[in-house]
């Protein structure tokens, strides 16, 4: 079966696209999403792995669409390798059912992630010398909530647990224990 995954990274981007790029692989069954890649932990491509059987092809429109990292990338092929599934990219040109198309694809993927540690440095880098001409400030500090010191003495009586201190003090659980531990400083 053909099998054709399409994804985008915000639900704003549009897929048109990737699916007019694969349409001329005759595809019968379609998984997208609109979703980031940071991670393999998605859902269409956990039900498209899930799907996939013996001798089905899954066709991409680039390696970006399935995987970020190196490590992501060559793991999900090995997956696909180990149930007997062919990868085809477009924008690569490389099926993965040819020892050229494997050697291709562990060089192509080593490339997109080294591409993606330099953009992140030189974000960092951006972010660096904003902060040095003082016009990158990061996230505001949150300060304690009005109610503060009787909601913590309750919480820490055990009068009330961290969820109901949470929620009388609006705040999200990492701020909560963060205001915590400067807290009792």
């Amino acid at each position: 079966m053909n099998i054709g995954y399409v994804r985008v990274s915000t639900v704003e981007q549009n897929d048109g696209r990737q699916v007019e790029a694969l349409a001329k692989h005759n595809i019968e069954k379609w998984f997208k999403e609109k979703v980031s890649a940071k991670d393999t932990n998605r859902p269409q491509l956990q039900a498209m792995l899930d799907f996939a059987r013996d001798g089905d092809t899954i066709y991409i429109h680039d390696f970006s669409r399935l995987a970020r990292s190196t490590k992501d990338l060559l793991e999900l092929i090995e997956v696909l390798q180990d149930k007997g599934i062919n990868l085809v990219s477009n924008k690569e040109n490389i099926d993965t059912s040819t020892p050229t198309g494997k050697l291709m694809l562990t060089m192509i993927g080593a490339i997109n992630e080294f591409e993606r540690m330099n953009l992140l440095e030189r974000q960092r880098e951006g972010i660096a010398l904003a902060k040095a001409d003082g016009k990158y400030k990061g996230r505001k500090e949150i300060g304690y909530p009005s109610n503060w010191e009787d909601v913590y003495n309750q919480w820490k009586t055990r009068k009330i647990t961290g969820n109901n201190a949470m929620e009388l003090l609006g705040l999200k659980r990492n701020t909560f224990y963060k205001l915590v531990k400067d807290y009792e400083q």
